[in-house]
């Protein structure tokens, strides 16, 4: 019997820790890896898709590699970047052109392989990455939200503001940074609290969407992360230090505790419902648990990071990735 393979689409694999972990893991158990950067498709890779009356094939070629896709037996979406021009082509126009249409070809080609993917399909993940959809889901799954006002209106936000005595936070809708033309981040936004100067300013909303939520009180914070039937649930003691007291992504290790938490039954299996009606093989969940022990849902990213949790807690969630991967095989 062949050995399983998985395709591994990431930026870079000496660069990526969580691409470099499990690939070694996959490796230690038997598995042929094969890790392709997009953004270096016009340079380094070439595809052929053969569709004739006697044999179907599509094969890519990386390097002095070849990969025969209908063989994968997974296929994990980890980090990808985009295809990028070859420097060669120096018409601007020319070079947007070939891109655009390399994209289009890998797009589709992902979409339509047999094999297992994780998370998702993109088409699919990406449409689980809609934080709107992800809260009403999550309500009607019997998860308590924090009250939410997306909103472009200044009346909208002003009314809100007022129904909650200032206590909110905002969080941008997708994307929380600012690039400039090189590509380069300007400016991120986290979960911030309002402030009363930033009232003054509300008529601005009419330019950019944004999340509102009423602040909810913390004792820790919990990244769940569901890996197939598998949950791994972390505390995050971010109220220990100011820096961290709205958004944990600005904690400090050294003065941040992390935690094995054991989650309610109740709460696992409506975190494994949420990702079964994603339609997601893997999701990190972001809950708060609050002073009087209730669990509040904020939101899950069909991609997340996990490493960090993994060596601070010493949760496996590396050989569940492991696991899942070599289902296909």
């Amino acid at each position: 019997m062949p050995s399983p393979h998985v395709l591994v689409l990431t930026y870079d694999h000496e660069e990526d820790a969580h691409a470099s972990r499990v690939c070694d893991l996959l490796v230690g158990r038997g598995a042929r890896t094969t890790v392709f950067n997009p953004a270096s498709f016009q340079s380094r890779s070439r595809v052929d898709l053969c569709y004739l009356d006697d044999a179907v094939g599509r094969r890519l070629h990386i390097g002095d590699e070849t990969v025969d896709l209908d063989t994968l037996t997974a296929l994990w979406w980890r980090r990808p970047r985009p295809v990028a021009a070859d420097p060669v082509l120096t018409d601007e126009t020319i070079a947007d052109y070939t891109v655009k249409e390399c994209q289009s070809l890998l797009t589709g080609l992902w979409e339509h392989l047999s094999c297992p993917q994780l998370p998702a399909r993109e088409s699919v993940f990406r449409r689980a990455g809609h934080k709107p959809y992800q809260l009403a889901l999550a309500a009607e799954l019997g998860f308590q939200i924090p009250e939410t006002v997306i909103t472009t209106s200044e009346e909208a936000f002003l009314d809100f503001h007022d129904r909650h005595d200032g206590r909110i936070i905002t969080k941008p809708l997708n994307i929380p940074w600012v690039e400039d033309a090189g590509g380069e981040i300007v400016m991120s936004r986290a979960c911030e609290p309002v402030a009363a100067r930033d009232v003054a300013y509300t008529d601005a909303l009419r330019f950019c969407p944004v999340i509102v939520q009423e602040r909810i009180p913390k004792r820790v914070e919990l990244r769940v992360t569901v890996v197939g039937r598998q949950v791994f649930a972390a505390e995050i003691h971010s109220q220990v230090a100011n820096h961290a007291r709205f958004d944990w992504r600005r904690y400090d290790i050294r003065v941040t505790p992390h935690l094995v938490h054991r989650l309610p039954d109740e709460v696992a299996t409506r975190c494994l419902a949420l990702t079964d009606r994603l339609g997601l093989r893997y999701g990190a969940i972001d809950l708060i648990v609050t002073p009087d022990g209730r669990y509040v849902f904020l939101e899950i990213n069909p991609n997340g990071q996990w490493l960090w949790i993994e060596h601070l807690t010493g949760l496996p969630i590396s050989q569940a990735f492991c696991d899942i991967l070599l289902e296909g095989a």
